[in-house]
């Protein structure tokens, strides 16, 4: 268990490639974008699906 624990240190210390901070500003505002549509199409999903139902419960309800 230390053996694992000592090379994952040094991986993650030596080897490994972090991104600068511009690269994770730009990352960020990506993700926030595709979450804001991702939303918004669940949203409109949303309120079509109960449009929908509300009218077929109204067709049926006045049969």
């Amino acid at each position: 268990m230390l053996k694992y624990i000592k090379e994952s240190y040094n991986e993650l210390v030596n080897k490994v490639t972090w991104p600068s901070f511009a690269q994770l500003q730009s990352s960020t505002i990506v993700v926030m974008v595709a979450s804001a549509i991702f939303a918004v199409v669940v949203l409109a999903m949303d309120l079509t699906f109960e449009n929908m139902m509300e009218f077929i419960y109204k067709t049926l309800g006045n049969l």
